[in-house]
C-alpha cells in the first residue's frame, strides 16, 4: 500500500501523462517554457481546467439562480462552500508539495505557491456535478443515465486537466474526489434541513456572518504567503452572502412568487428563442450589477481599512496582512452574494424580465 501511494504521488507519473498528451518541456536555448505537439489535448484540458476555476463558478452559479432554480442554486453554493473550505484547510494542514518542476511542465503560475493535497479543483467539480445530479434526479424528469454521464464526464475532465497542467499528482486528485464523496454522503441526510435555513429568526444573520468570518480569520497559518486564505475567504463570504440574501428575501417578503422547496417533480421546458434571449439578458444585467457592487465595496472597504491601520494606499503587501485581507475580502464577497440573491432579482422584476 505504501508503495502504491508513493507511485501515485510520483511527479514522473504526471510527466508521463503530459508527454502522452503531447506536452513537453522546451529546451533552455529556445526561450520557451513548453512545447505543444497535440493541440487537441492542449485546448481540451485548458478548457476543462477553466471549468474548475473561479470564473466558471461565478458565472454558472448565478446563472442557475436567475434562470433555472434559486433553491437548487443555493444548495449547490452551500455544498460548494463546505467542500472548498475543508479542502483548502486540508492543504495548509497537510502541506504536501505540488508536482516538482522538472520533470513536470507547469501551465499555471498563480497557484504554484499553494500546496497540492487535496486537489480543490477535483473537489469542486465533483461536488457541483454530483450535487446537481442528486438534487435534480427527483425534481426534474430526464434520463438518469444521461445525467450521470454528464456528471462523470465533467468531473473527469476537470480532474485530468489538473494532471495535464502539472498542478497535481494522481494522489492529490484521488484524495480530493474521495473527500468530496465522503462529505456528500455525510451531509446528504441534512440537505433538507439546509434548504430550510432561511428561517424568519432575526438572529439568523448574526450566525451567518460571525461564524464564517471567524472561520476565515482563524485560517491555518502558512509558512509563507499563498493565495489560499484569500481564495477561501472569497468562497466562504460568497456563500454567507447568498444565504443571507435568501433570509432577507423571506424575512422582508421581497420574493413576489416564492419558488417551491425541493423536491418538486416537473418537466424540463423546451428551450425557445425567447427563453434564451431573456435568460442571457437577465445574466448580463445581473453580472454587470454584481461587478459594480464588487468594485465599489472593495474600494470602499480597502480605504476604510487602510485608514484604520494607517497603511499607505495601494500598498499591495498591506493587502496580504491578515487584519486587512480577510475583512475586505469578506465584506466584498458577502455583498456580492447578497446582491446576486436579493438586488439582482429585484432589478429583474423592475425591468420586467421575470
Amino acid at each position: 500500500m505504501a508503495e502504491l501511494l508513493r507511485s501515485l504521488r510520483d511527479s514522473q507519473l504526471v510527466a508521463r501523462f503530459q508527454r502522452r498528451c503531447g506536452l513537453f518541456p522546451a529546451r533552455e536555448a529556445s526561450g520557451e517554457e513548453h512545447v505543444v505537439k497535440n493541440y487537441f489535448y492542449y485546448y481540451l484540458f485548458r478548457f476543462s481546467a477553466a471549468l474548475g476555476q473561479e470564473v466558471f463558478y461565478i458565472t454558472f452559479l448565478p446563472f442557475t439562480h436567475w434562470n433555472i432554480d434559486p433553491n437548487l442554486s443555493r444548495r449547490l453554493v452551500v455544498i460548494w462552500v463546505l467542500v472548498m473550505y475543508i479542502g483548502q484547510v486540508a492543504k495548509d494542514i497537510l502541506k504536501w508539495p505540488r508536482p516538482s518542476f522538472p520533470p513536470v511542465v507547469r501551465l499555471e503560475k498563480r497557484i504554484i505557491a499553494e500546496y497540492g493535497m487535496p486537489s480543490t479543483h477535483a473537489m469542486a467539480a465533483t461536488a457541483i456535478s454530483f450535487t446537481l445530479l442528486i438534487s435534480t434526479m427527483d425534481r426534474y424528469q430526464y434520463p438518469f443515465i444521461l445525467g450521470l454521464t454528464m456528471a462523470v464526464v465533467f468531473s473527469t475532465l476537470v480532474c485530468l486537466s489538473r494532471l495535464y497542467t502539472g498542478m497535481h499528482t494522481v494522489l492529490d486528485i484521488l484524495g480530493g474526489v474521495l473527500i468530496t464523496a465522503v462529505l456528500i454522503a455525510l451531509t446528504y441526510p441534512a440537505w433538507t434541513l439546509i434548504d430550510s435555513l432561511d428561517s424568519a429568526s432575526p438572529l439568523f444573520p448574526v450566525c451567518v456572518i460571525v461564524v464564517p468570518f471567524l472561520l476565515c480569520y482563524n485560517y491555518p497559518v502558512s509558512d509563507y504567503y499563498s493565495p489560499t486564505r484569500a481564495d477561501t475567504t472569497t468562497i466562504v463570504a460568497a456563500g454567507a452572502g447568498v444565504t443571507l440574501g435568501f433570509w432577507i428575501n423571506h424575512f422582508f417578503q421581497l420574493v413576489s412568487k416564492p419558488t417551491p422547496s425541493l423536491p418538486v417533480i416537473q418537466s424540463i421546458p423546451p428551450l425557445t428563442t425567447d427563453m434564451l434571449v431573456i435568460g442571457l439578458t437577465k445574466f448580463m444585467v445581473g453580472i454587470m450589477l454584481i461587478l459594480l457592487v464588487r468594485q465599489l465595496v472593495q474600494k470602499l472597504s480597502l480605504q476604510v481599512l487602510f485608514s484604520w491601520f494607517k497603511v499607505v494606499t495601494r500598498n499591495k503587501e498591506a493587502r496580504r496582512r491578515l487584519e486587512i485581507e480577510v475583512p475586505y475580502k469578506f465584506v466584498t464577497y458577502t455583498s456580492v452574494g447578497i446582491c446576486a440573491t436579493t438586488f439582482v432579482p429585484m432589478l429583474h422584476r423592475f425591468l420586467g424580465l421575470l
